[in-house]
């Protein structure tokens, strides 16, 4: 993991030294200190100083992301599926356009999951038909960055909900008010978010507000949605201060959401915080074991994540997948606004849970692949038709996007394979079907997948390919360029710009165009 020097501690240690040294006598300074001593002592204060001041410039960075190996290409006679779980997370994007606003130019690859960057954006899908949940669309063209490989575009669209037809929620803004939490990014944005929500419930919804620093504290109980007074003077009395007790608070939120479960309601805790648990239970995997148990009782958990320098991704990841609901990052009011509001239905409300995609490619056309992306979201052949394998959840509206690097069987690239000595007939069936994509699902209320199949015909390649692929395409080389990928293929950012310059929903969506403007920022 890569670190920055962040401002902590060090000036006041050297004060400290000071203070120390100019009230003992030279002779009762020892070797080791003599040297600072003198230094103090005849005329290099000012010096000291200045040399302090600026370490008052330093910070320690000592953000956490998990570790990401990316995908590589497979054979299809070694591999012919490839199974992941949906994502609709979006994280991943919002805190890179922290870092690139801030001036980072080297990114840790585990902060770079390309598919969250994918799924920030809309995309033009098909409402669903139906009694299925989600629409599913896929296309298959060139690829921008290789000219041997072809590029598959695979796009889940879930119904899109307005407010008025939202059931019921009973909400628990878990909040945590420890030291850490501590600056304006942080609980002073977290207020202003619940701020917005607050301001879109009515009297069917019930609010609860617990906090946690050293210990966990019940500010609100089962309020009614519509005491919007006395939700934001509850969440705008908040201060921070103390360590942190992550995992009571979460306990806590559990108890407090079962206490007040709506049936065939949206029962959800929003936990806001930086990650930085450091008392009680903190480890990644002990906070999975707990999330594992809490949401057996049909209570979700999101994470909304803030601030910088001190962030612990890789566990807020681990909360939100683990406890059925999604992982945001909130670098602004207006990111607030985007998740909280205008995609309020895919945030709080789940049309699909656990949801699985497998792709199984024919060998007569395609001898490799590589799914770009999705690399901590990956999951076994056998755990596709396994219903008590944990998946993504998909919310009202959400969307998820999936990008395949397919390389053909008439390529020049070559895709090692291993050499079976009990496997050697290589016969197909000779369909002429390029792979069928797979996908199971459970209803929200349900313990039973349900599947469905999509084949994709080797015809329907197209060099015309849709502004909307474009698009996707663009992205997922931004993500590749950001990991300093090894499969980009001398792409560089302004290739990029230019290539998004040329498509009209960049200048109509306000969230493209600042997608361009990244762009540009990181090719000066």
């Amino acid at each position: 993991m890569k670190k920055s020097v962040k401002r902590a501690g060090i000036s006041f240690l050297l004060l400290f030294s000071l203070i120390f040294l100019a009230s003992c006598s030279a002779k009762n300074v020892d070797n080791a200190s003599s040297a600072l001593y003198d230094t103090m002592a005849y005329g290099n204060i000012e010096k000291m100083a200045l040399d302090m001041a600026e370490m008052e410039n330093f910070e320690f960075n000592t953000e956490e992301y998990s570790e990401i190996e990316e995908n590589g290409y497979k054979s299809v006679v070694d591999y012919p599926v490839s199974t992941f779980s949906a994502d609709v997370d979006t994280a991943s994007y919002s805190n890179l356009r922290r870092m690139i606003l801030d001036g980072s130019r080297d990114f840790d690859i585990g902060a770079v999951r390309i598919e969250e960057m994918l799924n920030y954006f809309s995309y033009d899908y098909p409402e669903p038909e139906g009694d299925v949940p989600f629409s599913v669309t896929t296309e298959y063209s060139y690829c921008p960055w290789n000219e041997d490989v072809r590029l598959l575009k695979i796009g889940l669209q879930a119904e899109k909900l307005d407010s008025s037809q939202l059931p019921p929620s009973n909400l628990v803004f878990l909040i945590d008010v420890s030291g850490s939490m501590n600056s304006p990014d942080k609980l002073p944005l977290v207020q202003s978010a619940f701020g917005l929500l607050t301001e879109n419930l009515d009297e069917n919804d019930r609010i609860s507000i617990v906090t946690y620093a050293g210990s966990d504290s019940v500010v609100l109980e089962g309020a009614d949605g519509s005491e919007k007074v006395k939700i934001s003077d509850a969440v705008n009395s908040l201060e921070a201060f103390g360590s942190t007790q992550g995992s009571a608070g979460i306990i806590t939120a559990y108890e407090i959401a079962e206490r007040y479960f709506i049936e065939g309601g949206n029962n959800r805790v929003i936990l806001a915080t930086d990650g930085d648990f450091n008392v009680g239970t903190t480890s990644e995997a002990e906070l999975k074991k707990l999330i594992e148990q809490k949401r057996e009782n049909g209570v979700c958990l999101s994470v909304l994540g803030f601030g910088t320098g001190n962030i612990k991704d890789n566990k807020m990841e681990t909360l939100a997948d683990n406890g059925n609901g999604n992982y945001y990052y909130i670098d602004s009011i207006i990111e607030a606004k985007k998740v909280l509001i205008e995609e309020m239905g895919g945030t709080l409300f789940t049309v699909a849970k656990d949801v699985k995609l497998q792709i199984e490619f024919n060998p007569e056309f395609v001898k490799g692949y590589r799914l770009i992306g999705y690399e901590n979201r990956l999951l076994n052949t056998e755990d596709f038709d396994d219903d008590t394998k944990d998946a993504g959840d998909i919310g009202a509206g959400h969307r998820v996007t999936a990008l395949y690097e397919i390389v053909e069987t008439g390529s020049d690239m070559e895709i090692p394979e291993t050499d079976l000595k009990y496997q050697s007939d290589k016969t197909t069936t000779g369909s002429d079907e390029l792979l069928t994509l797979s996908l199971r699902y459970k209803e929200p209320d349900s313990d039973t997948s349900k599947l469905l199949e999509y084949p994709v015909l080797a015809e329907s390649y197209s060099d015309d390919m849709s502004d909307d692929m474009k698009f996707a395409a663009c992205v997922a080389e931004f993500g590749m360029l950001l990991r300093d990928s090894k499969y980009i293929n001398g792409i560089s950012y302004a290739n990029i710009a230019d290539d998004l310059s040329k498509l009209p929903q960049v200048t109509e969506d306000e969230y493209k165009t600042e997608l361009l403007y990244l762009v540009n920022l990181m090719s000066k």
